[in-house]
């Protein structure tokens, strides 16, 4: 992997709400890591060899705790994201939502943006129908694959 592209990379990292990146070529694996505990540290510059990061800290739950409910069971369509990027439920800080909960959509309307890689990525409901559930946050990093909305 060249020097640009590597910089890229990091940049893309530093400046997102992506805490980690792994990206695996025919050269090696790249592993780039954002420093969460202290916000003044810059993330380590990764170089074009497998990288491991410290493994996390083990989550330590007291026996009296409640075990974790399980999820609820989603009624609909659910719309998955089709990229990793920032969600936004407007295309402007000021302006309004695209979609609220109750909101009828059609297939093919914009519902939300996904920004990735300073590109504004305008995602469209894949299925008619009520908005029931907004499962992303407005500014919350999103992966590919993750569910953002619920259509009945």
């Amino acid at each position: 992997m060249d020097l640009r592209k590597l910089k890229t990379l990091i940049d893309l990292v530093s400046e997102s709400n992506v805490s980690e990146l792994e990206i695996t070529e025919a050269e090696g694996t790249v592993r780039i890591v954002k420093a969460v505990n202290n916000p003044g540290v810059a993330a380590p510059l990764a170089a074009p060899v497998a990288m491991v990061a410290a493994p996390a800290p083990a989550l330590v739950v007291p026996a009296t705790a409640p075990a974790p409910a399980a999820p609820a069971e989603v009624v609909g369509h659910v719309v998955k994201s089709p990229m990793v990027g920032t969600f936004y439920r407007a295309s402007s800080p000021g302006a309004k939502s695209f979609v609220e909960v109750g909101s009828v959509v059609k297939e093919g309307e914009p519902i939300c943006i996904i920004e990735a890689m300073k590109i504004l990525n305008e995602i469209e409901a894949d299925a008619s129908g009520t908005i029931t559930q907004i499962l992303v946050d407005n500014g919350q990093a999103v992966e590919f694959g993750q569910p953002m909305f619920v259509i009945a």
